[in-house]
């Protein structure tokens, strides 16, 4: 709505330089104050002492915007400005083109608060210390935190992820996976990329290059992204590298909202049209009590297996259960509508605000936007090549499109869509979309047992 309103851009520069202006007279006017204020009699000395004290106040107020810090400390400031200019670019990108904009509006509306100068809003100081610890004592003076410290608590302490996965099970449908179960070895496959980013981090790490060194925490960090689940990849870098947050939060949902762009060519690289022509016969229909012991299973298996994934995989299962026992509609509802908007929100705007200018504008955030993409690319590639080489041990009729193989990165629904799409480029009659949700879901399963792993191996 604002490409062609033309009185609105034009209003708001000039309002920008009119504030320039004032606050350049009143620091002009606050100094002449000074001086006639040394030149007065003795008898105005009380009187001129008040417009001195007033004058005093004034300067003082002007001196504390931000926009007289930005020009007092221009050196030092700049990077402040390119970062409330990199929010701008991804609120244009949220509003403007649609790239996931439930969370990365409040993302990059997040860095702009903590960006803005004098406005005191998040201190990563009582999160990122040496004692890899929650600085409690902070908290006990208003004047030490701000709002967005208090918010940021839900990051750091793994609440707002986790209450998004029972949002996300409630929404989740898990019949696909139930009645094709080979799906689920697609979607692990599709966490290829997650331990190719892992090594390929710890690689450049090795280089020695300055400014690029990655500890194994850090790296299992970044190879998260390759999961293509935003609340995983938050979950586990608050535990392993909270310095990486904005980099890697950013990142992941960036490249979520580009898998209509990425996955294609790689999907038509490693297939031929005769594969991408497969028919897959139609699911069976999965039972009500298949649908409830299901969540309850996983859940007591993957506990057992990975105890460190259980926050992550039994929320999810938690909201899966809420949608299909039939006996908790309401739940279900407030999991996937006001519980998940609420948290969005607040895991968005908290996200966003560790983007300052000494933890974004780094040679790691430009290496983690690079891996990310290799991440992802791997991912695609190991789902789409496992489905080719079942192929080579089923029969006739019973074989995979390997097309759904890309659909085992956790980004639901949308990896399952692509996979769609690129099916019917071929045959327009041709639908695995119900196929592609098999390894989709599964996907979402996998991302979170892989976190499950790098905490349990790396985490202090």
């Amino acid at each position: 709505m604002f490409k062609n309103n033309k009185i609105v851009r034009r209003t708001v520069l000039a309002f920008l330089a009119l504030t320039l202006l004032v606050c350049m007279c009143i620091t002009v006017v606050s100094a002449d104050s000074g001086e006639d204020a040394v030149e007065v009699t003795a008898v105005e000395t009380s009187d001129m002492t008040t417009s001195k004290s007033n004058s005093e106040a004034l300067g003082d107020f002007v001196n504390e915007t931000g926009l007289m810090r930005i020009i007092k400390n221009i050196k030092s400031e700049w990077t402040t400005l390119v970062m409330i200019l990199i929010s701008f670019v991804l609120l244009y990108l949220a509003i403007g083109k649609g790239f996931e904009p439930l969370l990365l509006l409040p993302i990059a509306f997040g860095m702009l608060l903590t960006n803005l100068p004098g406005a005191g809003m998040y201190h990563s100081e009582i999160f990122i210390n040496e004692t890899h610890h929650i600085d409690w004592s902070a908290f006990s003076s208003s004047d030490t935190f701000g709002l967005i410290d208090v918010l940021y608590l839900g990051v750091k302490l793994g609440i707002y992820p986790c209450l998004i996965f029972i949002g996300v099970g409630a929404s989740t449908d898990f019949g696909p996976l139930i009645a094709n179960p080979k799906s689920l070895l697609l979607g692990a496959a599709a966490q290829l990329g997650i331990f190719v980013a892992f090594l390929l981090a710890l690689v450049v790490s090795m280089l020695g290059i300055e400014g690029l060194n990655f500890t194994q925490a850090m790296a299992a960090a970044i190879g998260i992204i390759g999961g293509a689940d935003g609340p995983t990849a938050i979950y586990v870098t608050t535990r392993l590298a909270p310095g990486l947050l904005s980099a890697i939060a950013i990142a992941a949902y960036s490249y979520m909202a580009l898998v209509p762009v990425i996955q294609p060519p790689i999907m038509r690289a490693l297939t031929t049209k005769k594969e991408r022509l497969i028919r897959m016969d139609n699911l069976r229909t999965v039972s009500k009590k298949e649908k409830i012991i299901f969540p309850i299973a996983v859940t007591a298996f993957v506990a057992l297996l990975v105890p460190s994934a259980t926050p992550l995989v039994g929320c999810l299962m938690l909201g899966n259960l809420f949608r299909e026992c039939g006996v908790t509609e309401r739940l279900s509802k407030t999991a996937q509508n006001e519980l998940m908007n609420i948290v969005v929100i607040l895991l968005g705007v908290s996200v966003g605000a560790t983007a300052t200018a000494e933890s974004f504008l780094t040679l790691q955030t430009l290496a983690i936007i690079a891996l990310g993409i290799i991440a992802f690319a791997g991912g695609t590639a190991g789902g789409v090549l496992l489905a080719k080489f079942m192929n080579l041990f089923l029969p006739d009729g019973k074989k995979i499109n390997p097309l759904i193989g890309s659909a085992g990165v956790s980004a639901v629904p949308m990896a399952a869509r692509v996979s769609q799409k690129e099916g019917q480029r071929e045959d327009p009659s041709n639908f695995l979309l119900m196929h592609a949700m098999g390894p989709n879901v599964a996907g979402v399963i996998g991302s979170a047992v892989a976190a499950g792993v790098f905490i349990a191996l790396f985490a202090h």
